[in-house]
C-alpha cells in the first residue's frame, strides 16, 4: 500500500531537512504543504524536492490555517494515489519514528491517532499547568461531543484513503486547529473505527510554536459546535 506523509510549513526553514532525512526512512513518499512561508521555507523545499524524488512540495499563496494545508495535502496525496494518509507536524514533536507504528496500526483501523494520553503515550517536560489544561481539555471535549477519544486534539494520525473520501474531508468547515476535531468528529459519526496508539510528544527544538489562546477558545467552540451535529 502506498503511503504519503503529509506536512504542512509555515516558518520551518531549520526543520524541513531533518524530518524530510527522518521520516524517509520509512518506506513512505512525502509532502510538504508549504503557506508562502517569509522565511525561504518554499525555497529549502524545492531543493530538497529536486534532490529526491520521494518529496514533493505544493506551494500556496497565503497562510489560511492549518485545516485548509491540510484539505489541499489530503488531495493531493490522494492524487499521487495514496492508499494511506499521515500527518504531521514539522516541529519534530512527533517522533517519525513512529510512521511505522501508525502505518501497521491501520491494518485494522480507519483512522490511527496518535495518542499522548493513552498508556505509553507521555510529554516529557510539560510542566504542570500545561498538563492539567491539556487534559482537562480533552475532557470536556469528549463530554460535550461524546467521542470516546482521550486525545482528540492531536495532530499525528494515519488515515486510509478510503476514510478520507467517506467523510468528504473537503467540505470541513474548520480551517484551523480544530479541523483535527472536525475530522474525529466525522469519522466516530459515520461508524468507521479508530483507534488510538501511545506516541511520547516532546515539545520542538527549532523554529516557534503557533499554538495561541485563541486557538485553544476556537477548539472549545467547536466542541459545542459539533454536538449538534
Amino acid at each position: 500500500m502506498k503511503t504519503v506523509v503529509v506536512i504542512p510549513t509555515y516558518d520551518e526553514k531549520e526543520n524541513v531537512g531533518p524530518m524530510s532525512e527522518a521520516v524517509l526512512k520509512h518506506d513512505v513518499e512525502l509532502l510538504f504543504v508549504d503557506d508562502n512561508s517569509p522565511d525561504g521555507t518554499g525555497a529549502a523545499l524545492d531543493a530538497l524536492a529536486a534532490a529526491n524524488p520521494r518529496i514533493r512540495v505544493l506551494h500556496r499563496e497565503k497562510k489560511e490555517g492549518l485545516g485548509r494545508a491540510y484539505v489541499a495535502g489530503f488531495r493531493r496525496a490522494i492524487e499521487m494515489g495514496a492508499d494511506l494518509v499521515v500527518q504531521m507536524d514539522c516541529d519534530v514533536s512527533h517522533d517519525p519514528k513512529d510512521v511505522s507504528r501508525l502505518v501497521e496500526a491501520a491494518a485494522d483501523a480507519d483512522l490511527v491517532i496518535g495518542s499522548r494520553y493513552v498508556p505509553g503515550g507521555a510529554t516529557p517536560g510539560w510542566p504542570f499547568k500545561r498538563r492539567l489544561i491539556s487534559r482537562a481539555g480533552g475532557l470536556f471535549i469528549r463530554t460535550v461531543t461524546g467521542m470516546p477519544f482521550r486525545d482528540p486534539t492531536g495532530g499525528f494520525k494515519c488515515w486510509r484513503r478510503g476514510t478520507l473520501e467517506k467523510i468528504d474531508f473537503e467540505s470541513v468547515a474548520s480551517a484551523g486547529y480544530s479541523f483535527q476535531l472536525e475530522m474525529n468528529h466525522r469519522t466516530w459519526r459515520a461508524g468507521l473505527r479508530a483507534v488510538e496508539i501511545p506516541i511520547v510528544f516532546t515539545d520542538r527544538v527549532a523554529g516557534y510554536s503557533k499554538i495561541t489562546a485563541g486557538i485553544a477558545k476556537e477548539s472549545l467552540r467547536i466542541a459545542w459546535r459539533l454536538r449538534r451535529w
